[in-house]
């Protein structure tokens, strides 16, 4: 197993970012309902949908700063088997929540690298009718996208390299990391 590298975001620098992307998230979710007569209070209009396995402490950190009612809607979608730093595609695994008309929904990931997991669950979520649908990330790498997919909430860009932790694994390892890590030496 490669050990972790250095640290690249620390987690105090992670926690003080997702105040401001659950100000910030609330602060359009505002707006949105505002244009329909409701607010953040209003059940039923807002659904998160976290991508298993990544974002999901990402995910609970964000989701406990929202003073927003509600709904969470699961998904898993599968792009790094085994001990692998290279995407192999994009497949969703089971199905997708079929409630999703007319709600607003933000699909929350862990990193936005090529664009395919975040480029099929935009298109599949959005053939759905979503009132609106926005994407937050915690990470976005610099780099060219396989698929044209861009988050509108974003933590951190970083460099094109592997990381690891809060979330992030290589080959189920290392995602209880409270910060992000540099994973050198891991092979494609």
């Amino acid at each position: 197993m490669i050990p972790p590298g250095d640290v690249l975001i620390g987690q105090r620098e992670i926690a003080s970012r997702i105040v401001d992307l659950a100000r910030d998230l609330a602060g359009e979710l505002r707006r949105d309902l505002a244009e329909e007569g409701a607010s953040l209070d209003t059940p039923g209009r807002v659904v998160m949908i976290p991508v298993l396995s990544g974002s999901i402490i990402f995910f609970a950190d964000l989701v406990r700063r929202l003073p927003v009612a509600l709904a969470t809607e699961l998904v898993s979608v599968s792009s790094y088997r085994g001990a692998t730093t290279e995407s192999l595609g994009a497949s969703l695994e089971g199905a997708l929540p079929g409630n999703l008309a007319g709600k607003h929904v933000v699909i929350v990931d862990d990193i936005l690298d090529s664009g395919r997991t975040l480029g099929l669950l935009r298109g599949r979520i959005g053939e759905l009718g979503p009132a609106s649908l926005r994407i937050c990330v915690l990470l976005r790498k610099e780099r060219p996208r396989d698929v044209p997919v861009e988050a509108d909430l974003v933590g951190f860009d970083i460099p094109d390299v592997f990381v690891v932790g809060y979330g992030l694994d290589y080959d189920g390892h290392y995602r209880n990391l409270p910060d992000v890590r540099l994973l050198e030496g891991a092979g494609g």
